[in-house]
């Protein structure tokens, strides 16, 4: 430990080198593992999704044609208790 320090040597700072490159390369690998080997998707963007998007519920469908005006409201109002009854979606108070 004295050979370095002596006769002007770097002294035994030196020995932080190794430690500051280790931090710096395990922080790349960190930052690749979370953005480029995750197949290009930032950590902000979560998981990737197993299979296709969920089907739509029909009472979203509904929703959906009425405001695309494919169907008015009487129909819309008509079907949409059609739906309420087969599916129970939303509450009328429940059984007492």
């Amino acid at each position: 430990m004295n050979t370095l320090a002596l006769h002007g040597g770097p002294g035994p700072w030196i020995f932080l080198f190794p430690l500051v490159w280790a931090a710096v390369v395990i922080t790349v690998v960190t930052v690749l593992r979370r953005t480029v080997w995750r197949g290009r998707r930032g950590p902000w963007q979560g998981p990737p999704m197993q299979g296709g998007p969920a089907e739509p519920s029909p009472i979203t469908m509904l929703g959906r044609r009425f405001a695309d005006g494919e169907i008015d409201e009487d129909e819309y109002w008509r079907r949409l208790s059609v739906l309420d009854e087969q599916f129970g979606t939303r509450g009328k108070g429940g059984p007492a």
